[in-house]
């Protein structure tokens, strides 16, 4: 029979293990989650901070982030606004490591972009990648607004978001500018995803193998809900 004194450092090894594992599996840093589970994770979290039963935090203590130091393995990557009222950590009720996240105004995809996506995709290994838009968009509403050809580092974002302003007016003639603003807001999540596989060979040969899934998504301001849209 072994002394207490090595059966309780046996213990305290078996212990250790068990919740590093825990923790891992919790955090989504297990090898082998599937675009449908990581997106199944993304909604759940989702309706938790709906319902004011947000549980994320309990994942970024000390034993996560020690757990996190030299790894990490993003279940979903997610495109979203630089908006102050959108952080998809939150909104989707998340701790350390479990979202690989990429914010810029108007959630459009530039070349520097598109390689955050290609490395979270390609070496972190993340199946999902989430486009997501939100309701009443600074961006897109300035993109709309815009008259004339916007210039500088500003007009830039503008003028990536004008081809899905094109759409929205094309398709919403007679209604009133924040109906248009939110069909923008809408093609514009569509194009950026569509985009993704278009001007990047890294996610089109990924997709197409089927180790990552793109899905277009859009945030309310109001209830704090994430709808998937078509």
């Amino acid at each position: 029979m072994l002394p207490r004194k090595l059966k309780n450092v046996v213990w305290l090894s078996v212990l250790t293990l068990v919740i590093t594992a825990a923790v891992a599996l919790a955090s989504g840093t297990q090898a082998g989650m599937s675009a449908d589970e990581a997106l199944k994770s993304l909604l759940d979290g989702n309706q938790r901070y709906v319902s004011n039963q947000m549980s994320g935090q309990k994942l970024c203590d000390l034993t996560t982030r020690e757990s996190l130091a030299k790894h990490q393995k993003p279940y979903a990557i997610i495109l979203s606004c630089s908006d102050s009222r959108v952080p998809p950590e939150i909104i989707f009720d998340k701790g350390l490591g479990e979202i690989f996240v990429i914010r810029v105004a108007g959630n459009i995809a530039d070349p520097a972009i598109l390689g955050s996506i290609e490395y979270g995709a390609e070496h972190l290994g993340s199946p999902l990648i989430m486009v997501l838009g939100h309701e009443r968009c600074g961006a897109v509403t300035a993109a709309v607004e815009a008259k004339g050809k916007p210039e500088g580092n500003l007009g830039s974002i503008i003028r990536s978001i004008a081809p899905a302003v094109k759409l929205a007016k094309k398709e919403s003639t007679g209604k009133a500018k924040p109906e248009v603003v939110e069909m923008a807001i809408d093609d514009n999540v569509n194009l950026v995803s569509a985009a993704l596989t278009k001007q990047s060979k890294v996610i089109r040969h990924l997709v197409a193998e089927g180790k990552v899934k793109i899905v277009g998504a859009k945030y309310d301001l109001d209830d704090g809900k994430v709808t998937l849209l078509k």
